[in-house]
């Protein structure tokens, strides 16, 4: 194979393989060698020639077939000092990297979803300063919240704000590097790494791009290392001036186990919270959905007041109301009939018994004020002694694992306090959970009284 048809093979995986891996993975190939059926190229690492060997070998050996060369294999090697002209260079490593017939689903950082784009997220005021916030984000150019910290409940519009951002970044630049992964992702490949003695190219990826996005960083609380790594990548990135973009399901503050310097590099940008749904959004939401679904679904009808019906019943977050919804029309497709009303509660029976119960916070708070026989007024007001103090962060730690609020909301449901004073009032009553008998049996008494109720 020559280097010409070298050439063309580029071009055809540049199709396969997309603008981004192209430049990062593929551009960076250097034919050396072609011999008794091996093509080996020179790569800048060890590192970039092993994930180029997982992920894109196979497509490598299928693309130069193609062109009637007769490779078996495809080796890829770090030279010393460089390659040289016409492949003639020493190369070091003890085995050559060579791609198989399989391939791992190893990647550099998590696919991106075509579906989360900005066009497809629905708008309300629950949402709507994050997905501003977003939008200026996406625009590219001079870096003007470092980071951007999404947090908010499941299903609520974090990964696909998220996802959004990449795509318009990368449609505004091609060239721009962008790196999208879950911490769990990360943490994965700092082990790695360390296992494989590759820190250097480790931290060359990471350092390396435009734009990186950690999704779920909460994941990391508690673990040290991962946190020093991320730390300093984080400092490498703002030093460079490049867009960090992180979420998590609480804000920086709330996440038990996070180091204080960790929390105040995350708090030192521009802080967003995703709110629980309106019932408008809900509603704007599944019929964004009913205009996707169609094309899949033709023949489908849904009667009136189907849709206000789901918006009004189902508030847990948007994952299971665009489940419910894709199932009607699944099931109206199945059996032929017009998805009215009586049909949509006799095929989402599960998921309408499951949404008809939501404990509130005021809930809460009278039931705590019943058990330990305080007024209500006692509890949420200003006092500190112990006989209401006590008793009101049971209902703060209550209201933390059975309601959806953030602790801001509950705050202002306590008489005004800040999120801080709720994370200790919480942290407080996890403490003595796990020594005292009493307040473990107070606490499960309330929470079934509570759940059956």
């Amino acid at each position: 194979m020559t280097k010409e048809t070298w050439g063309t093979v580029r071009q055809e995986l540049l199709k396969s393989v997309g603008q981004n891996n192209y430049r990062n993975w593929i551009e960076p190939l250097e034919l050396a060698d072609m011999t008794d059926g091996v093509a080996l190229f020179h790569v800048p690492t060890v590192f970039m020639g092993d994930w180029v060997q997982r992920n894109f070998g196979d497509q490598i050996l299928s693309q130069i077939g193609k062109t009637g060369a007769v490779v078996n294999r495809v080796e890829f090697r770090v030279p010393t000092g460089g390659a040289k002209p016409n492949g003639a260079a020493t190369i070091i490593a003890p085995k050559p990297v060579t791609a198989s017939r399989t391939t791992s689903a190893d990647l550099p950082g998590a696919t991106l979803d075509d579906r989360f784009t900005f066009d497809s997220f629905v708008v309300g005021k629950p949402n709507e300063l994050a997905h501003a916030a977003a939008r200026r984000v996406a625009e590219g150019g001079p870096v003007t919240f470092n980071p951007l910290f999404l947090y908010g409940g499941v299903g609520l519009g974090k990964t696909h704000l998220m996802h959004a951002i990449a795509h318009e970044l990368q449609t505004r630049d091609p060239n721009v590097r962008v790196l999208y992964l879950s911490a769990e992702q990360f943490m994965y490949r700092f082990v790695q790494a360390l296992r494989d003695k590759q820190m250097m190219d480790f931290k060359h990826l990471f350092r390396s791009v435009d734009v990186l996005m950690v999704d779920d960083v909460q994941f990391i609380a508690g673990k040290d290392s991962t946190q020093e790594e991320f730390f300093h990548t984080f400092n490498a990135l703002v030093d460079q001036r490049k867009q960090i973009i992180i979420s998590a399901d609480r804000a920086p503050g709330e996440i038990e186990g996070l180091e204080s310097r960790v929390v105040s590099r995350l708090q030192s940008g521009l802080v967003v919270d995703l709110h629980p749904t309106s019932y408008e959004l809900r509603l704007g939401i599944l019929q964004k959905k009913v205009e996707q679904f169609h094309p899949q679904f033709q023949g489908v009808t849904l009667a009136d007041g189907v849709l206000e019906f789901l918006a009004h019943r189902i508030t847990s977050n948007v994952r299971v109301l665009e489940g419910a919804l894709m199932r009607l029309f699944a099931f109206g497709s199945l059996v032929g009939r017009v998805v009215d009303l009586q049909l949509t509660q006799e095929c989402l029976t599960d998921i309408l018994r499951l949404s008809d119960r939501k404990t509130t916070v005021e809930e809460i708070q009278r039931k705590v004020s019943d058990h330990y026989n305080i007024r209500l007024s006692d509890l949420i007001g200003p006092k500190r002694v112990r006989t209401f103090a006590r008793p009101r962060q049971v209902a703060m730690y209550l209201c933390k694992h059975l309601t959806q609020r953030s602790l801001p909301e509950i705050g202002r449901r306590f008489g005004g306090r800040d999120h801080t004073t709720i994370m200790h009032g919480i942290k407080r009553i996890e403490e003595l959970k796990q020594k005292d008998n009493q307040m473990a049996e107070d606490l499960n008494l309330l929470r079934r009284s509570l759940e059956d109720q």
